[in-house]
């Protein structure tokens, strides 16, 4: 009898949890890739205070070029495989300098707090950049006039 009773509680347990996991299998995940039900989309700056700073130094130390911002590195990279492409397309540099025909004279990077720590990741960018014939400048906050009119001389 008390068999029974152990396999009766024990039947029981095992309907509750494949319950359990058969309504977890059914409710959707959230995950980055997936959208969130009702959730819309909201508006935001472009640049942040201190990369507006930036783009306006750059503009005012480089008259005579273009300035772009927030570019993205599938404008900059391309690659045939899939898997080439995935490890850059989702990346943004914070500023290409370029000339009057769109010659990419400098992919200028500004870098903050938000940097410490992520230095391997840093070089990793500028690796892709530099392995397709791109110049790369980083700056650690934001350099004056002089520094940067002389960076592209």
């Amino acid at each position: 009898m008390q068999t029974i009773v152990l396999v009766l509680i024990g039947l029981v347990i095992a309907v509750v949890v494949m319950a359990v996991l058969s309504k977890k299998q059914q409710e959707p995940k959230e995950t980055p890739d997936r959208a969130i039900e009702g959730e819309k989309p909201r508006a935001c700056p472009p640049l942040t205070k201190h990369e507006q700073a930036m783009f306006f130094r750059l503009q005012s130390a480089l008259p005579s070029l273009i300035v772009l911002s927030q570019v993205s590195f599938g404008a900059l990279l391309t690659a045939k495989s899939r898997g080439t492409r995935n490890t850059f397309d989702r990346k943004r540099a914070d500023f290409v300098v370029c000339d009057k025909s769109f010659k990419v004279l400098a992919v200028v990077e500004l870098d903050d707090s938000s940097h410490d720590g992520r230095e391997e990741q840093d070089a990793n960018r500028d690796k892709l950049l530099t392995d397709a014939g791109y110049r790369v400048l980083r700056y650690r906050g934001i350099p004056d006039v002089e520094q940067v009119a002389g960076d592209f001389k």
